[in-house]
């Protein structure tokens, strides 16, 4: 049966690392136009190709017909529901991958502690290389880090000349709290977190199963987020705040052009496969569709297992009830 017209078909779905990373909408009615998600406020009418968009984050205001949910579904293309700041995510929700093989593989590693220590120091290593973390427990990691992104802190403000004194963060309420620089660093990670985000469920991973942060549900997002922020939203709310460009739009902007010049999204592939995957390893992407047998094996799914007793090669067994009558 052909798809039907207004359905994304497998050639328009483009490569989760070829897209555009994130776009953000508020105060707008969000509706689709064949494979088009088309934005609609009292300026203008904009119109999207879903099939070419890693994440849309919605900001207040805003409301989505289930038509453009279906096609975004349909396209691979992330949602997120935001706070009016951009800075706290309330809700996602994505298309289905096309299998678990990454997922299982990240359920393994998450839950063996020597496994876990392991990938916990390829991430602190991808992050400041060169320091040699072979035998570093994680609570000797955790020290180094916050050495290191003090010691960073203190190397951006004397570079701008904005003071610095401390992160200051208030969870459920981001934007509101410490300097401009804080806050902006607020706005940006967000937004940070939402692209990550993007990328982990797009290749099939969960953002839950987490190897340094725990307990959220966005757990792995923010390990993730983590290898970039020196990089990326660290400088950049310095460099905002130096020019007295302190709204979290500002901070969304800067970011959004930095993670496109920065081709930061193939690099986020390549770095949850790289962290999760063996070196040299190679996992199905496809929908096997199996289902678990005893030891660990994979017998084919989408058929009956049950033999037909009527079937010419079949038979019934016949057996003798104790109390007089027979069973099969």
């Amino acid at each position: 049966m052909p798809e039907p017209w207004w359905r994304a078909g497998p050639q328009e779905v483009h490569r989760l690392e070829d897209r555009v990373s994130s776009l953000y909408v508020e105060r707008c009615h969000i509706d689709r136009d064949d494979n088009a998600v088309v934005l609609v406020n009292k300026a203008r009418v904009v119109h999207v190709p879903a099939a070419w968009l890693a994440v849309l984050l919605i900001g207040p205001g805003s409301r989505i017909t289930h038509a453009a949910v279906t096609l975004l579904a349909d396209s691979g293309t992330s949602l997120c529901w935001v706070g009016e700041h951009g800075v706290r995510l309330y809700a996602s929700g994505h298309g289905v991958a096309r299998g678990s093989q990454l997922q299982l593989r990240q359920a393994w590693l998450s839950t063996r502690p020597k496994e876990r220590v392991a990938v916990a120091r390829r991430m602190y290593d991808m992050r400041f290389p060169g320091e040699g973390t072979s035998g570093l427990t994680l609570q000797q990691l955790r020290g180094r880090e916050g050495t290191r992104v003090r010691r960073l802190y203190a190397q951006h403000s004397e570079r701008t000349g904005v003071p610095w004194t401390k992160r200051d963060y208030k969870p459920g309420d981001a934007f509101a709290a410490g300097d401009d620089v804080n806050r902006l660093l607020s706005a940006a990670n967000s937004a940070l977190y939402g692209i990550c985000h993007a990328v982990i469920t797009g290749i099939g991973a969960s953002p839950a199963l987490g190897f340094v942060h725990t307990g959220s549900a966005l757990s792995f997002v923010l390990d993730i987020a983590d290898l970039y922020k020196a990089e990326f939203t660290i400088p950049l709310a310095f460099d905002l705040a130096a020019r007295e460009l302190t709204a979290e739009r500002d901070a969304r902007t800067a970011l959004r052009d930095a993670v496109v010049q920065g081709k930061l999204l193939p690099r986020v592939v390549t770095d949850v496969k790289n962290l999760l995957v063996p070196e040299g390893g190679n996992l199905l992407e496809e929908d096997l569709a199996g289902l678990w047998d005893e030891g660990e094996s994979v017998v084919s799914g989408g058929r009956n297992w049950g033999s037909d007793p009527f079937a010419p090669d079949s038979h019934l067994d016949i057996i003798p009830d104790p109390g007089g009558s027979t069973t099969s």
